[in-house]
Parts: C-alpha cells; structure tokens; sequence
C-alpha cells in the first residue's frame, strides 16, 4: 500500500529552509531572485512582480512575504533571545546575526522541526502580510496535526482535503520556483499516515541521532 516511505524529517527541514532563505531573503536558500522573477515574465502572470530594465540592470519590485531589513533584524532578536526548557531544542540563537538581521549558520532539522511547530506563528506575528502569514499557520498546523502521538482517520482525512487549499494559498503568494519536490510531497503525508500510522516510527530521527 505504500511503495517508498516519505520521510517526514527530510521534507519539513526542507520546507523550513525554503520559508526563512525567502523571507529572510537569505542568499543561496531565497527561492526569489532574479531568474524567479523573469520567469513570471516569460509565463505572463504576477504583473506586479515583473522585473523592471533600468540601463544594464533590473530592478525587482518588493513582493508581499519580502521582510524589510529592520523587520528581519526584529525576527532574528527574537529568535536570538529566545528562552526554551531544557532539552527542548538547542540553542537557536548560535544561527543568528542580530546586527545584520540574518541567520548566518546552518539549523538542525529537530530545530527545524521545532520552528514549523511551534516558533513559526510566534516568530512572523504582526510581520508578514495577513494572507502570506495565514497560509504559513496553516502549513505549521498541519504538521503539528501529523506528528500526533494518536492519530484519528477523520482528522487524517480532513488534513488530506485541507493541505491542497493550504498549498493554492501559498502559490497566490510565493513564486512558482518555491514549490519544488518537497513542498509537493506534503500532499501524500496525510495519506501514507492514514495507511501506515504515526510518522514516529517512520521518520529519520532515531538513525540520525
């Protein structure tokens, strides 16, 4: 019934870095630049978004989930003076620049995971605009729905239908280079949970620690 066993781990880390690298507008991981954006101009669509030639360079209009230099050093000196329980997760603020407003080293994938949790919401409150902060709670709900120690078929069946709204919310607000791989394989989790149970006893964890 189920022929490759998604891991869990894997595909969250993933969508983790591909959601900080865009709104942080972290360079390597951002999924907007400039090809991103003459890709919309090929495809004809997001005229809003379209890059503008000025001489021998483009300039490329501030889309709505684009952080502002203040907002992001406002998001990095939150998540730098965060305080958890001991044994919750690990220091996240050693990965923060507060000075320049960027998450200058690598996040593990527990740290990962305990952002898409539990830091997502907190984190961009009163940051983002309401629909791009709206469709991100929805995909950190999501996840925290699918890591249930007790999984009910009717709540699995609801994230099944509630994922593809989900994920039509986000391709109205990020750009189409943002859904790779990883952020379609979200629409099988539900389903592979229905048939083979909790992803505690699927995922990477145990082999990665």
């Amino acid at each position: 019934m189920v022929r490759h066993n998604l891991d869990v781990m894997h595909i969250e880390k993933n969508i983790c870095e591909s959601i900080l690298g865009t709104l942080m507008n972290i360079p390597g991981k951002t999924k907007d630049n400039l090809k991103s954006r003459l890709d919309l101009l090929d495809m004809g669509i997001r005229k809003s978004l379209h890059p503008k030639k000025v001489g021998d360079k483009y300039e490329i209009p501030k889309a709505t989930f684009e952080l502002s230099v203040n907002e992001r050093k406002d998001v990095c000196r939150f998540l730098h003076d965060l305080k958890v329980p001991d044994g919750y997760s690990s220091n996240i603020g050693r990965c923060i620049n507060v000075t320049e407003g960027k998450i200058t080293g690598t996040l593990k994938s527990h740290d990962c995971h305990v952002f898409m949790q539990d830091l997502l919401a907190p984190t961009f409150r009163g940051k983002l605009d309401k629909n791009v902060y709206d469709a991100l709670v929805e995909l950190s709900v999501f996840f925290e729905y699918l890591y249930s120690k007790s999984l009910n078929i009717a709540t699995l069946e609801k994230l099944e239908q509630n994922i593809v709204i989900t994920l039509c919310k986000l391709e109205r607000v990020f750009l189409p280079s943002f859904f790779d791989i990883m952020v379609h394989l979200t629409i099988h989790l539900a389903t592979e949970a229905k048939l083979a149970g909790p992803v505690q006893y699927r995922w990477m964890y145990p082999f990665e620690r």
